[in-house]
């Protein structure tokens, strides 16, 4: 056992351990089934990546990947997302944690190990290269692959660029998974608060056939007013 899942395991909680399954859904047929947990904080998860991260290698990283808890996996990334962006100082540096992130995407298996990763490696990554690679990933038919494709130009959009979400965006209106509709709605809701005629360019076009959910969120920022007037058009 890696010494930072033993250092895990001593900070586990069992009310938390009892409280984490329900939140991440990991009953038979829901989206985080058979996910085991420790019962550990995130902010506690954070101290131990930092404290840890200088040291690290990319073989541990990859080891704790492969834990059955879902802490260990989310330090792990923590740990690859500090290494990424403080130890790495070339595109030649930060190729190897890209490829230990694209190798290990099985493991990345809930919303939230997603959603602190796939914009701070994947989206820095690629934001001056062919994006190829992340629009396969949005039309992967794995639920966390899209998640990481959408995600991930969470980057582009803090930058400026918003093309590849709005395409994926659109690609996606039709997809079954509520947490698809919440990220496509949570980056449109982005765009937004930097470009609010793309938003509503958007909205005019895809209002209508937008799933509730992802109308609700991208609107979440506008006027009570004009809240008011896309849901009304959605009907």
């Amino acid at each position: 056992m890696h010494k930072i899942e033993t250092e895990l395991k001593k900070m586990a909680s069992k009310e938390k351990a009892n409280f984490y399954p329900n939140f991440f859904k990991t009953g038979p047929g829901e989206y985080g089934y058979g996910d085991e947990f420790l019962g550990v904080t995130v902010p506690k998860q954070r101290l131990i990546a930092k404290s840890h991260y200088k040291q690290i290698t990319i073989p541990e990283i990859s080891e704790l990947l492969t834990s059955k808890y879902h802490e260990v996996r989310l330090t792990a990334l923590f740990l690859l997302v500090l290494c990424y962006q403080k130890k790495a100082k070339s595109e030649k540096d930060r190729l190897p944690y890209v490829n230990l992130y694209k190798s290990k995407m099985d493991r990345i298996n809930n919303w939230d190990l997603v959603d602190v990763t796939a914009d701070k490696i994947l989206g820095h990554y690629y934001f001056d290269k062919d994006k190829d690679y992340l629009h396969v990933l949005s039309k992967s038919n794995d639920l966390w692959k899209t998640r990481i494709g959408v995600m991930s130009t969470f980057y582009f959009i803090r930058n400026g660029q918003f093309d590849d979400t709005l395409q994926m965006c659109e690609l996606l209106l039709n997809h079954k998974h509520d947490l698809i509709h919440k990220a496509t709605g949570w980056m449109l809701r982005e765009i937004g608060k930097r470009d609010l005629t793309r938003l509503r360019n958007f909205l005019t076009l895809h209002s209508k056939a937008m799933p509730r959910t992802m109308l609700r969120y991208a609107i979440e920022k506008l006027s009570d007013a004009e809240r008011k007037k896309w849901l009304k058009e959605k009907g």
